[in-house]
């Protein structure tokens, strides 16, 4: 991002500040300075059309398709979907796909990098604190985590929630971890976007702590809403307990590590999960068409 001297500009913030000095927070950018502003605005709009809100935009389409063709009970959507029907050559496809989408991951920290201070260190995306950022996570596994199983059940067992087929656990030997891969995934994109990213520039441009953490949780939200409104409603408290917990300790770790294990558990437990319970677990016996 183009940098303005607050001795050019005055009343501008000072963005050449220590990283220590600058925390994950840093003060809001003068009204004033409108260029500054104006350019921050639509750095986010671009940031968030190619990442998290051009899929927050798809789900609700999806999801208004799905509620307009047949009743939600009785269609699916499926979590990392084959991209071909050869094993390997899907596995190329899956690993491209993750390495793709953490490129936009990698650009958000770029544009959160300062020439005084590592952004990654600035955000708490790194493992000065490991044991104590793996102990929140885990809490917020409990926490988070298992409440969000049972949202998912409530939803499928009141016709609410769309049937989510996870990819299958067939004998290739890279499944699980590209799973594990596509869970990482989630967290990273996730968390350094909404939380990282967005709770900087917002801030930077003058929103309060209430309206950035509920506007991202909303977000966070629709971004699920494809898998009906129970889930979109579980993610969008999900998104207040993070932006909360992201305001008082002022590290993404711990929130990439409840987010991950979340995924993980999702991922590679569903399909057990869809043999003990199927009733509930198992995708509708005839998807609508």
């Amino acid at each position: 991002m183009s940098r303005h001297p607050s001795a050019t500009r005055p009343g501008a913030a000072d963005l050449s500040t220590s990283t220590e000095t600058l925390g994950p927070f840093p003060s809001p950018i003068d009204r004033s300075d409108r260029y500054r502003r104006s350019r921050l605005a639509w750095e986010v709009a671009l940031v968030l059309l190619i990442s998290v809100g051009q899929s927050a935009i798809y789900s609700v389409v999806s999801f208004v398709r799905a509620a307009t063709r047949a009743p939600i009970s009785q269609q699916q959507t499926q979590l990392n979907p084959s991209r071909s029907a050869e094993p390997l050559w899907d596995a190329i496809y899956q690993f491209l796909d993750i390495f793709f989408s953490l490129a936009l991951v990698a650009v958000a920290i770029y544009l959160l990098w300062e020439p005084a201070g590592n952004a990654l260190r600035r955000i708490g995306l790194d493992f000065r604190r490991f044991g104590s950022d793996v102990l929140r996570g885990l809490a917020l596994v409990l926490l988070i985590g298992v409440p969000g199983i049972g949202v998912y059940a409530v939803g499928r067992a009141i016709g609410q929630s769309i049937a989510v087929v996870p990819a299958p656990l067939d004998s290739s030997w890279w499944v699980i971890a590209l799973l594990v891969l596509a869970a990482l995934r989630a967290g990273l994109t996730e968390e350094v976007i909404f939380l990282g990213y967005l709770f900087d520039r917002l801030r930077r441009l003058g929103w309060s702590w209430t309206g950035v953490i509920v506007s991202t949780a909303l977000l966070r939200g629709s971004y699920h809403l494809y898998q009906g409104w129970p889930s979109a409603l579980g993610n969008v408290v999900m998104g207040l307990v993070f932006g909360w917990c992201y305001k008082r300790w002022g590290r993404v770790m711990p929130l990439v590590v409840a987010h991950t294990v979340i995924d993980i558990i999702a991922f590679v437990g569903y399909p057990l999960a869809a043999a003990w319970w199927p009733g509930i677990f198992a995708p509708p016996a005839t998807p609508a068409s």
